[in-house]
């Protein structure tokens, strides 16, 4: 490998870029029709998205032998396609409601730029760029968990017939999100000034709150709800962390971005692919046991990811179980769901 590529810039790299960046491609895509009234991409334009992720992660397992410049050939092409497809289909169906998440993942591919500018020893920019990225999904987190969450937990208590109700999106939402939003930039151009940690408690203090305001507490009999609240929760632990980190030395900074990127990223991809999972096949929206058992995993996968650097010194073995946590979670998913995503989907009498 080249001097400037080492493991951990491969394993930031294809968690937040491979990883994170396939499952907010297949939310988006999934979601587009229900913005736009339009079909679907598929065919032959989902089948080239598809084979372009591959290619860039094919790229980055051999970097050593084909070189950083083709690396960047096989891995960019694949986020900026995603963008043109989405900017298409926004502009088709005259939905200019979501043009904010256009923008933020335009931001995001603009990140990975930034880290194969280091890669190709350009300049200094791939700790930037994974900085942008990452903090730039944690908005898409806020944004579309904000339309998510409270929807579903909301349509959850109706059935019921709950006396109390989630609150629906209003003006103190938008402010939250404009909190983060000041937050993340702060924190991709000064990460370490005092002022960016008292913005993510402020955040944090903000977020939280909209998260009670959905009334989580009533949702934890069916846990097709409940674990959409966590993922929120562990939004909420990380900006809190964030900024405890930066006034004080008892909060590891890496604790904070694993409750970021293990807990909210992680725990919201599999709290969303598994109701998606359910719904757009005509599967009836309860978990079942396999499927609590996934979100139990990556719970505890998260809170002993967050824990390790707390420790008084680095254990490998919680950074194992929790690796061994994290993987399971998503292999039990792959193996419950697989015969529901190939099979056709149920129709209704």
């Amino acid at each position: 490998m080249p001097d400037n590529f080492d493991i951990l810039l491969w394993h930031q790299h294809e968690m937040l870029y491979g990883f994170a960046g396939a499952a907010m491609t297949g939310f988006i895509l999934t979601a587009i029709p229900n913005w736009t009234g339009r079909l679907s991409i598929r065919g032959a334009s989902l089948g080239l998205l598809v084979s372009l992720w591959i290619l860039g992660r094919i790229g980055f397992l051999t970097t050593a032998t084909i070189g950083p410049l083709a690396t960047a050939v096989f891995d960019l092409p694949f986020l900026i396609v995603l963008v043109l497809a989405i900017v298409r289909e926004i502009i088709s169906g005259k939905n200019w409601r979501n043009l904010p998440v256009v923008i933020l993942i335009s931001v995001f591919a603009l990140g990975n730029f930034l880290v194969h500018l280091q890669i190709l020893n350009i300049i200094e920019t791939a700790e930037l760029g994974l900085r942008l990225s990452m903090f730039v999904l944690s908005v898409l987190v806020a944004l579309i968990g904000g339309r998510i969450v409270p929807s579903f937990t909301r349509n959850w208590l109706v059935q019921i017939n709950a006396r109390a109700l989630s609150s629906q999106m209003g003006v103190f939402d938008k402010i939250a999100l404009t909190a983060l939003v000041i937050f993340v930039i702060a924190q991709v151009t000064k990460p370490e000034h005092q002022a960016t940690a008292l913005l993510a408690l402020l955040a944090g203090l903000l977020h939280g709150l909209r998260l009670m305001r959905w009334k989580g507490w009533m949702t934890f009999v069916e846990p097709l709800i409940w674990i959409l609240h966590i993922a929120y929760a562990w939004l909420v632990v990380a900006l809190v962390l964030i900024g405890l980190s930066g006034l004080t030395d008892f909060v590891p900074y890496t604790s904070a971005i694993h409750a970021l990127t293990v807990g909210a990223f992680s725990t919201m991809i599999l709290a969303v692919m598994t109701r998606a999972s359910l719904g757009h096949t005509g599967r009836v929206l309860k978990a079942t046991t396999g499927t609590t058992t996934v979100f139990i995993l990556i719970t505890i996968a998260a809170i002993l990811r967050v824990y390790e650097p707390f420790l008084n010194e680095p254990s490998s073995l919680v950074i194992w179980i929790s690796g061994i946590a994290w993987t399971a979670a998503f292999v039990l998913f792959s193996i419950l769901y697989f015969p529901i995503l190939t099979h056709a989907r149920i129709q209704k009498k």
